[in-house]
């Protein structure tokens, strides 16, 4: 019986730390700079956001759903892009979109992100619409022997869903340089 609580005084002596405060586990899930897109700016936000933290359903949460509004996305390519990628010349909407994002996602290295900039950006009310018109450069750090760097010209139409929510319902994406356009990454990667 002595030995016995010798042997329990040393356990309980020894501590195990079991009232001390643990250090906090990293997250699982990064945190999500998207915000609700209650104005024209913060859904241009949250799609350079979204591009940056690789982050799938903020970034198609970026354009419209037909569960919200009657206006379907649509994209229209940049010129050559289409006779280049056949898939992008039929009715690209939602799950095209989601499936190219969700291709480069993996393409990229975890700790790499990818950056859009937008110059000469305008904004056009249209009715209940916005036409956004801008030049665009889009870095992909991917680890493909392809391109990492696409540049061209887009205009948006926005509008608001019943949630009044701003979404873009029409992408047209055009050639302005050399360098190739948002729609040959979406070709590439879809």
């Amino acid at each position: 019986m002595k030995y016995l609580l010798v042997i329990l005084n040393l356990v309980l002596l020894s501590g195990c730390d079991i009232f001390n405060a643990r250090e906090a586990e990293t997250p699982t899930q990064p945190r999500s700079n998207y915000q609700q897109a209650v104005t024209p700016e913060i859904l241009i936000d949250n799609l350079i956001n979204a591009l940056k933290d690789k982050d799938a359903a903020n970034y198609i949460n970026c354009f419209s759903d037909t569960s919200f509004t009657d206006k379907k996305f649509i994209f229209s390519a940049s010129s050559g892009a289409s006779s280049l990628f056949p898939a992008l010349s039929s009715d690209w909407g939602l799950q095209n979109e989601q499936q190219y994002f969700n291709n480069v996602k993996a393409k990229v290295p975890e700790q790499a992100q990818i950056i859009l900039t937008f110059s000469n950006a305008t904004q056009s009310p249209q009715g209940d619409s916005l036409i956004f018109t801008a030049e665009y450069v889009l870095n992909v750090p991917h680890t493909d022997n392809d391109p990492t760097v696409y540049q061209g010209d887009l205009i948006f139409s926005m509008g608001r869903d019943s949630r009044s929510v701003w979404t873009v319902y029409f992408w047209q994406d055009n050639k302005s340089t050399a360098l190739p356009t948002w729609s040959e990454l979406k070709g590439r990667f879809y």
